[in-house]
């Protein structure tokens, strides 16, 4: 394990904190996953790398970690409130299928881009509807403890009763009296107390599809009760971090934190984590306002905003080149620049095979090694990483070149440290190479051995033929001391 600690920012304290989980070496990590009505866009691709980065992280660190991630299948309306339909049976009504195809057909779809994006599968994944006793049972006993009520068969969180002996407002900074004024007009529309109160268990109406018994009617529970749920289920009352994109600050990560106390009588998380979001033209990305592009979109191009299809790993690549903090714009020319550099970060650790051994190193490998440590310990700051990562490119091609040298310890050493930061923890991949790839190399390289024989016998006519040529199809040849490189440019 590194000496310098790992700090995150805690949304909670509004601070970077040095990492001490509660029962180390165990660390327990919950992070909101996907509502499965629909395929995963762009914005999903966000959490879900930033988490698995943090869960690659940790694990390198020596940490035995749980990664719970849920699956919400049941309670997320489509007004993101306590009123109107089921975003899931809203989708099945028109599709014409059960709700639980509609959640099976999504969540294989959601596995297979999670699959393409390289991030490693949680330890639990947990659906919501799998919890509907548990989810009962936590109403029931905040009920008992005096911080809801119920109406005509629905149970409402008393959002006042809760604050007057706790910070409701705490982790996104409202303020109860701002709520108040904000939703006093609302006040009688439904069989709230206050508007601002959110729903534990929700009475069906008879057209309410998916629905379960409770001893006060037959109905669903309300969307923030099943992260308290299931995080406390199979993490325990006190965990170490709870995750999720910065959207969901507010209202369903306050209300979990409400819930969790008003249930158990302590707050349940020590570390609150929130990504930034993905933007177009400034606006969050999200099925709401119609901006989004699929994953699949992504990967095939077929979509009016893109000029290309992207890989996975580019996609990838261009998440982790912003800190998760902060906001990340989409544009195809961002895209294209990470296109670019994920080519020469990966060309570099292939060269690192190339390297040819000296009796001595000129460079200076654990400064570099160091810087990158310091980068990932301060709240995994991903885009300078990747800055020292390229320093390290530079000096690999120095090595190359034979303006730098290097010994075999130290050979093997950069390799496996590039080996762990660009592939182990950052979990980027080299594309797979196919026979037509492999057969377009082994023909270029034939026709520049044909063109180092003509330099050879001093036919520079026929020389400069072939490098030209190249050059009109994209490919760029460099010539060495000892031979030849190329790259398509």
């Amino acid at each position: 394990m590194m000496e310098n600690k790992l700090t995150i920012y805690n949304t909670l304290s509004r601070k970077k904190e040095i990492f001490e989980p509660i029962n180390s070496p165990f660390v327990g990590m919950y992070v909101c996953g996907p509502t499965v009505y629909g395929d995963a866009h762009l914005g999903h691709a966000r959490p879900a790398i930033t988490f698995d980065l943090l869960f690659r992280y940790l694990k390198y660190l020596g940490y035995k970690v749980r990664y719970v991630r849920n699956i919400t299948d049941v309670g997320h309306l489509v007004n993101d409130a306590d009123e109107g339909e089921d975003k899931i049976a809203k989708k099945a009504k028109l599709d014409q299928v059960e709700p639980m195809e509609i959640v099976q057909k999504y969540t294989n779809n959601y596995h297979r881009n999670m699959d393409e994006l390289n991030t490693l599968p949680p330890s639990i994944e947990p659906h919501a509807s799998a919890h509907i006793i548990e989810q009962v049972a936590m109403a029931k006993q905040i009920l008992e403890n005096g911080f809801a009520y119920e109406v005509n068969g629905s149970v409402y969180f008393d959002v006042e009763k809760y604050s007057k002996t706790n910070n409701y407002g705490k982790l996104s900074g409202r303020i109860l009296d701002d709520l108040q004024n904000n939703t006093r007009e609302l006040a009688g529309q439904s069989d709230k107390k206050n508007s601002y109160d959110f729903a534990l268990w929700k009475k069906a109406e008879p057209e309410h599809i998916m629905r379960w018994p409770s001893e006060w009617s037959d109905g669903f529970p309300g969307w923030h009760l099943e992260c308290s749920v299931m995080s406390t289920k199979y993490l325990g009352n006190k965990f170490d971090i709870h995750g999720g994109g910065l959207d969901l600050q507010f209202p369903h990560h306050e209300c979990e934190i409400a819930q969790s106390k008003a249930a158990n009588g302590e707050d349940s998380v020590k570390y609150w984590m929130h990504n930034n979001l993905i933007t177009i033209d400034g606006q969050k990305m999200s099925k709401s306002l119609n901006n989004f592009i699929m994953l699949d979109e992504m990967f095939n191009g077929k979509h009016k905003l893109l000029e290309q299809a992207y890989n996975p790993m580019v996609v990838r690549f261009f998440i982790l080149q912003a800190h998760y903090r902060s906001t990340l714009d989409f544009s195809n020319k961002a895209l294209q620049a990470s296109e670019k550099g994920l080519q020469r970060l990966l060309k570099g650790t292939e060269t690192i095979e190339k390297l040819k051994i000296s009796s001595e190193t000129s460079v200076n490998l654990k400064s570099l090694k160091a810087k990158c440590f310091n980068a990932l310990n301060d709240d995994l700051n991903t885009p300078i990483l990747i800055a020292h990562l390229f320093d390290g490119i530079k000096l690999i091609n120095q090595i190359y070149s034979g303006d730098e040298t290097i010994n075999k310890p130290d050979k093997d050493d950069i390799k496996a440290f590039f080996n762990l930061m660009v592939f182990d923890i950052l979990g980027l991949k080299a594309e797979e190479k196919n026979n037509s790839n492999n057969k377009f190399a082994e023909t270029v390289n034939l026709l520049l051995n044909i063109r180092l024989e003509a330099k050879q016998n001093k036919n520079f006519a026929t020389s400069d033929k072939i490098r030209n040529e190249l050059y009109k199809i994209g490919i760029v040849v460099k010539d060495k001391k000892d031979g030849f490189d190329w790259e398509i440019k």
